[in-house]
């Protein structure tokens, strides 16, 4: 893979896989030669990018296909047969992608794949499902995705599903937005403890959190989300969640999306690294060392203009340096934290 800075990333979401299905690119090419979005193999190795959760994100209806770069607002269900057509089209790219080139991807499916794929020098891959629109509610499809190397998956994106219902993108407002989990959304949780299936509380409103955490034994995680305390987003996690997250052993991976760090809630990308900072930092005061992690929603969101792509890692990181953390929290929060929490989840 060629040399990595000094610090790997394992980065707990990105939006590759819906942009590369958008992109009519059903090989990945762009991901290994270059592309125009935000992640791809060029800029990773440049960046340290070695490891992350590869989203797939279904939005298949055009009448009403929401566009996270768009302004806050409220977004409708989507047809669920066409949600699992989206679903199944993007676990195949990660499928081929890691097949093509086990040099430079290794789909994983436990914490140890992920430690090998960095030994290997290839970017580790976690295939994980930012809303289950396309499952039903007799969990067949959840199967089959887990045979595929699926190990994570949020019940919900910020829209309604069988399973429960999406926090809205609303600031300034709170993330206690409506009813929680549905009962077929209790039994998607249990589940996926059972088989040993991250739950990601990311996209969840606050009743929905509250359900999980209710359901599920297993560490209370958020895949890529900020600090409500800091900028009050309905997307971030206020401090009883966040306490609620200590207590379990859970996790957060730090969105970078200016809407969503920014005290103002502006999706502007003159966002400095000290915005990022003071999450980081608060994060770090309710979670402890080892609850916080990155996330960055890269392909997916509006992020600053310091921070445009994988190949920018090493300015977060240059930030923290700044802010005085030391060596081995900069790569507990960079790589360690994920992996550690993972070893936990799905073995």
């Amino acid at each position: 893979m060629g040399e990595l800075t000094e610090i790997a990333v394992f980065d707990g979401h990105n939006d590759l896989l819906s942009c590369l299905l958008d992109e009519q690119d059903p090989e990945g090419r762009g991901f290994f030669e270059g592309r125009a979005g935000m992640v791809d193999l060029p800029r990773a190795r440049r960046g340290g990018f070695a490891g992350g959760f590869f989203a797939i994100w279904a939005g298949n209806d055009p009448a009403n296909a929401p566009d996270p770069m768009a302004a806050a607002r409220h977004f409708p269900a989507i047809d669920p047969g066409g949600a699992l057509t989206d679903t199944l089209a993007q676990a195949a790219i990660l499928l081929r992608m890691a097949a093509a080139r086990p040099d430079a991807l290794h789909l994983c499916r436990r914490a140890a794949d992920i430690t090998a794929a960095r030994a290997a020098g290839a970017v580790a891959a976690v295939m994980h499902l930012e809303g289950a629109d396309g499952i039903g509610g007799d969990l067949d499809e959840l199967q089959v995705l887990y045979a595929a190397g699926l190990r994570s998956l949020g019940p919900v994106w910020s829209r309604p599903t069988r399973f429960g219902h999406g926090v809205p993108f609303i600031y300034p407002a709170s993330p206690d937005t409506g009813p929680g989990l549905t009962e077929d959304g209790k039994r998607l949780v249990a589940e996926c403890d059972r088989l040993g299936v991250l739950v990601d509380l990311a996209h969840l409103n606050e009743a929905g959190f509250w359900d999980v955490a209710a359901v599920s034994d297993r560490p209370l995680v958020s895949t890529h989300s900020a600090a409500h305390a800091v900028t009050a987003a309905t997307r971030n996690l206020t401090d009883r969640q966040l306490d609620a997250m200590a207590e379990r052993g859970g996790l957060v991976g730090l969105n970078f999306g200016c809407g969503f760090v920014r005290p103002d809630g502006i999706k502007n990308p003159d966002t400095p690294p000290e915005v990022l900072i003071r999450h980081l930092d608060h994060l770090l005061n309710r979670l402890g060392e080892g609850g916080v992690a990155l996330g960055s929603d890269f392909d997916g969101t509006t992020v600053p203009n310091f921070l445009k792509d994988v190949g920018a890692y090493p300015a977060l990181i240059a930030a923290m340096r700044k802010a005085g953390y030391g060596e081995a929290l900069i790569r507990r929060i960079a790589w360690d934290n994920w992996v550690d929490l993972l070893a936990r989840v799905i073995g």
